[in-house]
């Protein structure tokens, strides 16, 4: 349900660095570690990148904005500059992940799509500045929301791309609005996921909670976290400073409430899950090495979601492709959103 970093962000960079024994024991390699270790909070390498992905994304056209979608629920999302004159484009919304918000997640598909599409990055409720007084926790009223996002904003019809845990929001906004969600891509996403798969997951990350996997709070449990969701684990020899920046930056916010998400799910709860086909195509894409949500999951979800479905795996990723592989991603949803009308299954 994580996703958390990007093969392009400092963040992922950081992550993926190959570092051998005799340069972390180096005099410049260790007094450049003390160094950083020592910088003011302003200059911290999370808020450094933050602000490069805000320019990224005003750059792409799009703002901050916040909406009051009834009397109890706040959303906060990155979208269309709404005093710009419309553009006609196609819609397409972006659903994160559990982890950093939104534009961590998925500003690679931003640049890439910004241009033909206009694009919709939510903060799902808990996640940034959505709030909620609201005491229902599901995924399925995050769907309703985003949908009440949507339809705030005007936004007739649209395409989703959910991951992860935004894939769960995904698949329950095409159920409920079939004749507004267009096309369905859902990402590293076991709907179809039971309660077993997650005494699975438990063994495999050696916890008892999934928030010990999924909300980690000490350097040990985030690098546990990537070596489970990248292809790539990051280096032993990164400093625990870096994780500890990334743990207060990016996941320290709301984290009561986002523990009550987790609990609150109605996909994984008991051993027959409940899926059915949706009436629009969907694509669904998995990483080859996924070992949150193992490629098993996505052969049996492709069966279950029929003939208007087709099921793309992606090599040398794990469970965050669209930011392993970003261009890979990129080419295979701009494919299926340009040519859904003439998918053929698979």
């Amino acid at each position: 349900m994580l996703q958390s970093l990007e093969q392009n962000s400092l963040i992922f960079n950081l992550c993926s660095v190959e570092t051998t024994e005799s340069e972390v024991t180096s005099p410049s390699l260790l007094h450049r570690h003390t160094v950083v270790a020592m910088l003011p909070a302003w200059l911290s390498p999370v808020s450094l990148y933050g602000g490069f992905i805000r320019r990224c994304l005003s750059v792409a056209g799009l703002t901050p904005q916040s909406l009051d979608i009834d009397d109890e629920t706040t959303l906060h999302f990155w979208g269309p500059n709404p005093t710009s004159s419309p553009s006609g484009k196609p819609a397409l919304v972006l659903i994160h992940g559990f982890g950093p918000n939104g534009v961590w997640q998925w500003h690679p598909q931003i640049s890439f799509f910004a241009s033909d599409y206009n694009v919709f990055v939510p903060n799902l409720v808990f996640f940034g500045r959505s709030v909620t007084k609201s005491t229902d926790r599901s995924e399925v009223f995050q769907a309703k929301c985003v949908g009440k996002l949507m339809e705030k904003l005007g936004v007739e019809k649209f395409s989703v791309v959910g991951t992860s845990y935004g894939g769960f929001v995904a698949y329950h906004m095409a159920r409920m609005w079939p004749e507004r969600v267009e096309k369905v891509v859902i990402a590293s996403s076991a709907i179809n996921l039971r309660k077993q798969d997650n005494e699975g997951l438990f063994k495999r990350a050696k916890v008892d909670r999934i928030e010990d996997v999924l909300l980690p709070a000490t350097a040990e449990q985030l690098r546990k976290l990537l070596s489970i969701c990248t292809f790539r684990p990051p280096s032993r020899f990164l400093p625990d400073f870096l994780f500890n920046d990334l743990i207060r930056k990016l996941y320290t916010e709301n984290r009561i409430e986002k523990v009550e998400l987790l609990y609150g799910l109605t996909i994984g709860r008991d051993n027959t899950p409940e899926v059915y086909p949706l009436q629009q195509e969907v694509l669904l894409i998995w990483g080859e090495h996924d070992r949150l949500f193992l490629l098993e999951k996505a052969t049996q979800l492709k069966e279950v979601l029929g003939k208007k479905s087709r099921l793309d795996i992606m090599k040398k990723t794990s469970h965050i492709p669209q930011l392993e592989d970003a261009s890979q991603f990129n080419h295979v949803v701009n494919h299926f959103l340009c040519a859904a009308a003439k998918l053929q299954p698979t």
